[in-house]
């Protein structure tokens, strides 16, 4: 049986009017997620890897989680009604107890910052990918040099 769910990557964010747009690649297409500005400036950070000065909101979930011993193995993007999109955020405990493995619903965009913070993988359900629209030609048309866009290697 085909695998149910695609590995995404971040491939741009760009600035837009009430929000960032959040662009997602895989097998060759790209798709994109709207996030609000807060969200985008988190994903910004998370992606560069750059830890700020006082923690954010999305870092001491990051500490917090870190601190009961909890990992982040991976984000599945698993439905979208009516242009939203809906996430499961994976988390794993093991103690001296044993291993536990939860599920959490999440905004896709609060999921993505957890999941690159914790190196986890962002995925999504293979039907959700197929039913969304390919949106490489937006990306490679910023690339022509929108102001304030994050692009990998940039």
């Amino acid at each position: 049986m085909a695998d149910t769910k695609l590995q995404l990557k971040i491939c741009g964010l760009i600035p837009a009017p009430g929000g960032v747009g959040v662009f997602l690649e895989a097998e060759g297409k790209v798709i994109t997620i709207r996030v609000d500005h807060m969200v985008g400036q988190a994903l910004q950070l998370a992606v560069e890897g750059t830890v700020p000065p006082r923690p954010l909101t999305h870092n001491l979930l990051a500490s917090v989680l870190g601190g009961l011993g909890v990992k982040v193995v991976q984000v599945v993007i698993h439905d979208c009604r009516e242009g939203t999109y809906y996430a499961r955020l994976h988390l794993e405990q093991e103690n001296e107890l044993g291993k536990s493995d939860l599920e959490v619903d999440s905004r896709p965009s609060d999921a993505m910052v957890l999941a690159l913070q914790h190196d986890a993988r962002i995925c999504m359900d293979r039907k959700i990918w197929e039913a969304a629209e390919d949106m490489k030609w937006a990306l490679d048309q910023m690339e022509g040099g929108a102001s304030g866009e994050w692009k990998p290697g940039a």
